[in-house]
This record gives structure tokens, C-alpha cells and sequence, in this order.
């Protein structure tokens, strides 16, 4: 299966403690690389989170943010009672340097940090919320990179079936620039009325039909197309992620098209060159793209 690295995903959860949101973010990295957002008080369910994304994700940067919203009203919290003694004794201290300072409104002192008293946090209650939110929000990740994988392994297989064309249309092209390039020589040496050895001339010509033999070039650009198809088909039993792979064969599909140009000898088979460079540079940017 063709994923791509590209993707999101969200889902979240009521907890006794609030409402559990988790989002994941994924693009396109040479490795996996794992960003993490989790609000303080979960920061003991990151290992969880690394490891369920490890076991599902081989490949692209991953922005995981984790946060927990507001639970019950503020009557059901407690006041906790040191920290309201220590604000009343900071306020005293306060209100004597500042004596024309207004004094704190109730409101002022409920939100005052740590003054109303958490509930005791139940870490396993925690852990299996995050872990049961972490796996919906994995299966619709890796459903949509899938998805899109799928179209970009479509729009892969359309290159390569014109890629095809164009190398079955550049082999007979071959012998039709070598006749031409006799030609011009046999022309331009009657033009020079110059008297040359036959038996030179047909040595220059095996030098130079040496030098254009790009048999060796298609043959390799058949076989590297053919494992694209491999890669991209059935045939890939092995499964797991491809994108590599694919970068590689589009870097030797490149090396053997510029080949291919450089030892063109007529114009048919030079536009036939850019061409192939042109589809496969193609394939090249949608292959970054996956996993």
C-alpha cells in the first residue's frame, strides 16, 4: 500500500478532568520526526503517544498537540486553603505599600492560580483516554494518507506508461539519426571534393555509431520503469514504506535519460530525451511526498 506523508487527523474525548483534544499534523521528512504539543498535566502520556505513532507511522515530520479543556464547575472544586492564606498575606503586603490600591474581588481571588484545588488526577484513567483518543485519531490519519497515496501512485503510473512510450518510440529512432549523420558526412565530403579513404571513413563511422549507441540506456530505463511498476503494484508483497525506493529509481531514470540526451544524434531523439527528463522529473516531486 502507497501512503503518502501528508495528513491529519483529530479527535477528542470527555474526561472526569475535562474534555481530551488530540490533533496530529503530517508532512513530508527524509525521516520520522516527532513534534510534540502536550498540556503539563499529560505530559506523562507522552511515551504512550510515541510509542502508538511508531508502531503506525515509519516516516514524515508528525506535530502531535494533546490539551485537556475545563471539567466541572468551580463549586465542585475545592479552595485550597495554604494557597488562599498565602494570596491573603500577599494582598496585606501589597495593600501597605499601596494603600490607594483597590482591594481583590472575589472573582480576582477564584482565579488566582492554585487557589481552587484540582481534583486528584487518576494517571491510569488518563493514560487509557489518551491511548483509546490515540488510535481513532491514527486509524483516520493513516486512512488518509492511504488515500492520498493512492492518488499519487495514480498519478505515478500515468508518468510511467508515457515514459514507456517514449523509449518504444526512441529505439527506432536510433538507426534513422546514424543514416542521417552518413549522410551529411558522405555530403559534405563531395561538397569538399576531398578524396578520402573508404576504409576510413568506415572506421569513422563505427566511432561514431559507438558513441550513439543508447541500446544499452533504454534497455535500462525498460528495467527501471518496470520495478516502479513493481514497487507501485501487487508485485510489492513486502509492503511497508516505498518512498525511498521510488527516490532512487527516479534518480536512476535521470541518470540514464541525460545519458540518453547526450548521445542523441538528431533532433527526434534529443526532444524524445527531454521529454523523458520532463515525466520524470515529475514522478521525482510526487515521490517526496511518500511515505
Amino acid at each position: 500500500m502507497i501512503r503518502s506523508m501528508t495528513g491529519y487527523a483529530a479527535a477528542s474525548a470527555q474526561t472526569p478532568r475535562g474534555a481530551l483534544a488530540l490533533e496530529m499534523r503530517t508532512v513530508n521528512s527524509r525521516f520520522l520526526d516527532l513534534q510534540f504539543r502536550v498540556a503539563e498535566e499529560l505530559r506523562g502520556s507522552e511515551p504512550l503517544l510515541r510509542e502508538l505513532i511508531t508502531a503506525r507511522i515509519a516516516r514524515g515530520k508528525v506535530d502531535c498537540r494533546l490539551a485537556l479543556g475545563g471539567g466541572g464547575a468551580a463549586a465542585a472544586r475545592p479552595l485550597n486553603a495554604q494557597a488562599l492564606a498565602e494570596l491573603k498575606r500577599l494582598a496585606e503586603e501589597a495593600g501597605r505599600a499601596f494603600p490607594e490600591a483597590a482591594p481583590l474581588r472575589l472573582a480576582d481571588v477564584l482565579r488566582w492560580p492554585g487557589v481552587l484545588a484540582d481534583a486528584p488526577v487518576d494517571e491510569e484513567a488518563i493514560r487509557a483516554a489518551v491511548g483509546s483518543l490515540a488510535r481513532r485519531a491514527l486509524d483516520e490519519l493513516c486512512a488518509a494518507r492511504e488515500r492520498e497515496g493512492a492518488r499519487l501512485a495514480a498519478i505515478i503510473q500515468e508518468r510511467v506508461t508515457q515514459m514507456r512510450r517514449r523509449v518504444a518510440e526512441a529505439a527506432p529512432l536510433v538507426p534513422e539519426a546514424l543514416a542521417a549523420w552518413r549522410a551529411r558526412v558522405a555530403e559534405r565530403l563531395r561538397e569538399a571534393q576531398v578524396a578520402v579513404d573508404e576504409e576510413r571513413i568506415r572506421a569513422e563511422l563505427a566511432v561514431q555509431a559507438a558513441r550513439s549507441d543508447v541500446d544499452e540506456e533504454l534497455t535500462r530505463l525498460g528495467a527501471h520503469l518496470s520495478e516502479v511498476e513493481r514497487v507501485l503494484g501487487k508485485e510489492n508483497a513486502s509492503g511497508g514504506p516505498v518512498g525511498k525506493r521510488l527516490d532512487f529509481l527516479a534518480q536512476e531514470l535521470n541518470r540514464e535519460a541525460n545519458t540518453l540526451a547526450s548521445k542523441a544524434q538528431g533532433l527526434a531523439l534529443a526532444d524524445c530525451a527531454l521529454e523523458l527528463k520532463l515525466l520524470i522529473e515529475q514522478v521525482r516531486e510526487q515521490v517526496q511526498n511518500i511515505e
